[in-house]
């Protein structure tokens, strides 16, 4: 266990419950087997009998939660905040105009509209409307959710839309004319699936989708591309790459930047495991020869590789979490020449880049708050030799999480730069690189932040290791460990939880006088590459240990008490959340349980879970089975432990974590007796709402049934 205050015994009583309560659980025999499971039923994502039941959860669960003024008044509050005029609208480049996707109370579904950049430097712009989804939606009968739109360059006057049925990852593509703002009449169509189309020409296309059996991964994603003429029907098209069915995902795109057209084919294996490939004129394939386990990145004469494992090339040994470049057509003729950009250090970590015209901007973590720098490489036609400069930022914020993104690469230098943080609403600037910012877009405040402040911690976790994480409280906060605190994480897929404006944190929980803590623990990306492969597959645990260090930690310091302290996590930090409430039940006063995986000896037969087992392992291997078992929630469940309050909530249309994982969970302990509720959002995808009132809905819930356990 961590080195914490020996003065705290109710810490050491609550990690003595947890600690006993995962001994038990790893040492026993293998509970319910597939063949056993009597909840197999609640897979069946759209049946009569599943939906039935979800229906009868969700009216406990409203009875329960959502009857009172108090959770009305929240729930107003919050979709005010969502449906409001005033938060920032983030824009895209198209040609000579600007482009943004908007929601609100008229607007629930959204509309597509642009303005000009002079118009955008107004506090009120005016927008023209391209596409209106809820016109879309009443004159169709249908129920589309925005999935984005990729216009074909330069001229900006074709888009290939992707609409999603109620947010499933599944989608349709349809041709736009974005002259005329209109559907193209016998355009290109890419009927329900996953996949999707990108432009070579204006009368060509790459396709990859649902193309009949056995045309998908065992992960549910294409598995072979095509190349589709205009005017042909879809059966003609022509296969350009077939990858195999144990493969994660294929796709191919074209490279639309002027001098430097290319076209390149993707096969995506497994997470952080994906090949490049350059599709020459003639149809065939060279690999780009980097590691698989590399990000790879092709940007006019230079190839980028971020690495995630260490790198022999040239004679030099590239460290993983560095990021290196070569010349591209060098590197394809076999030289292996490259230049350090950015290589990590125990507290640093690449957290991105943006090319510009004449730049690349590197985001560089720095104990997980942001730092801006500016390389300019060496031009065509330097000498042999030359090396790339690097250069401060000009007028970088000095606060709070940056981002960074490029305006239009073909053309400027100019960027997007946002800053926030958990107290300071967002802050959008217009930068060309080398020059002082320009402040276009200020959010205003939507709650109350003046009573809190921002801290960072370190915990130490069972094996050592020093975890990072946030802390929002109140100034006037008494150390007497009876705050409401609700710890939030995700620990997954390299991801880095980063601080960041959240209004509906502040009303629905800072504004009451909460705290409101971030766990940076390992699994995510905070410390690049090392960081997350430091709690993959059999060293899941770490994870878990470290935010239960956090946790303890917060008890340590006085800041709250198990019974004051609840979690919330969504998707993989939901399987943390699930392995928090069955590991360390003693440690928590309530858990919210966000569209998770639960149940990890069948994870990867439902819908996309067999892309995540490089991430979590096979459960069809014995051998790893054996360590999985031991942070599958749904098999960690024993009758007699007292368990914390939960609340699961999830959708029914969310085709990447099924649905199943939390109905099925959820129906497990209520047959145990446990304080549990349910909500099943109808539709939604993965995110959970398909729009802002479907949104402010369910974080009502949550940070109601929240306030009301931890503050009694």
């Amino acid at each position: 266990m961590p080195k914490l205050s020996h003065t705290c015994r109710a810490l050491g009583l609550a990690a003595g419950l947890a600690a006993g309560a995962y001994a038990a659980a790893a040492g026993a025999e293998d509970p319910m087997a597939e063949s056993a499971d009597p909840y197999l039923w609640l897979e069946d994502v759209e049946g009569e009998r599943a939906l039935a039941w979800v229906r009868e959860r969700n009216a406990q669960t409203h009875a329960e939660l959502a009857a009172t003024p108090e959770f009305q008044r929240l729930e107003a509050d919050l979709r005010a905040i969502l449906d409001s005029e005033d938060r920032i609208p983030a824009v895209e480049k198209l040609g000579p105009y600007y482009y943004n996707f908007w929601k609100d109370r008229q607007n629930p579904r959204g509309v597509w509209r642009r303005t000009t950049l002079e118009e955008y430097r107004k506090p009120n712009p005016r927008w023209e409307t391209v596409l209106d989804l809820d016109a879309l939606n009443q004159a169709e009968g249908e129920n589309w959710v925005w999935h984005g739109a990729e216009c074909l360059k330069p001229a900006y006057e074709r888009c290939l839309i992707a609409l999603s049925r109620g947010g499933a990852d599944a989608d349709v593509t349809r041709e736009f004319d974005l002259t005329r703002k209109a559907w193209v009449e016998d355009g290109f169509f890419r009927p329900e699936a996953k996949g999707g189309l990108q432009w070579i020409d204006r009368d060509t296309v790459y396709v990859y989708t649902d193309f009949g059996p056995g045309t998908m991964t065992a992960s549910g994603y294409p598995r072979i591309v095509k190349e589709w003429k205009r005017g042909t029907p879809l059966a003609a098209a022509r296969t350009v790459y077939e990858g195999r069915a144990d493969d994660m995902y294929i796709a191919a795109f074209h490279d639309h930047t002027p001098g430097f057209e290319r076209d390149f084919v993707s096969r995506t294996i497994a997470f952080y495991n994906d090949e490049l490939s350059l599709r020459r004129g003639d149809g065939t394939l060279v690999k780009v020869d980097a590691p698989n386990s590399a990000n790879k990145t092709v940007h006019r004469e230079w190839l980028l590789l971020e690495l995630r494992e260490p790198y022999q090339a040239g004679g030099r040994t590239f460290p993983a979490g560095s990021l290196i470049a070569a010349r591209f057509d060098d590197f394809m003729a076999g030289k292996r020449a490259f230049e350090v950009l950015f290589e990590p250090t125990e507290r640093t970590s690449l957290a991105g880049f943006a090319w510009t015209w004449h730049h690349l901007v590197l985001n560089v973590l720095d104990d997980v708050k942001n730092r801006l720098a500016v390389l300019t490489p060496p031009a065509a036609d330097a000498a042999a030799g030359a090396e790339w400069t690097r250069a401060p930022f000009v007028g970088a914020p000095e606060f709070g999480t940056i981002g960074v993104s490029a305006v239009d690469p073909d053309e400027s230098d100019a960027v997007w730069l946002t800053a926030a943080d958990y107290l300071t609403p967002t802050t959008l600037s217009l930068a060309e690189v080398g020059q002082a910012p320009e402040v276009l877009k200020r959010m205003p405040a939507f709650f109350d932040a003046s009573r809190h402040v921002i801290e960072q911690h370190f915990a130490t976790s069972q094996d050592g290791t020093r975890v990072p994480y946030f802390l929002v409280r109140p100034k006037d906060l008494e150390y007497d460990g009876t705050a409401p605190t609700l710890l939030y994480g995700y620990g997954g897929f390299e991801i880095a939880l980063t601080p960041a404006y959240s209004a509906g944190v502040g009303k629905g929980w800072l504004e009451r006088g909460g705290v409101y803590v971030v766990a940076n623990i390992r699994g995510g990306g905070e410390y690049g590459p090392r960081w997350h492969q430091a709690a993959l597959k059999a060293n899941r645990h770490k994870a878990y240990e470290d935010f239960a260090a956090v946790a303890q930690d917060l008890v340590a310091r006085r800041i709250t008490s198990p019974r004051h302290l609840g979690i919330q996590g969504g998707s993989n930090g939901g399987l943390l959340m699930g392995n928090m409430l069955t590991r360390y039940p003693g440690l928590f006063g309530a858990v919210v349980v966000q569209v998770p995986l639960l149940d990890m000896r069948r994870y990867h037969k439902l819908l996309a879970g067999a892309s995540w087992m490089a991430e979590y392992g096979d459960p069809d291997k014995p051998e790893e089975w054996a360590f999985i078992r031991n942070f599958s929630p749904y098999h960690l469940l024993r009758e007699g432990v007292k368990y914390p309050p939960v609340l699961f909530t999830t959708s029914t249309r969310d085709d990447r974590v099924h649905p199943g994982h939390a109905r099925k969970m959820m129906a497990k302990m209520q047959a145990m007796g446990l304080d549990v509720r349910y909500y099943e959002n109808i539709e939604g995808g993965h995110g959970g709402a398909a729009d802002n009132a479907q949104l402010a809905h369910m974080q009502a819930l949550a940070y109601t049934f929240l306030w009301r356990q931890l503050s009694r």
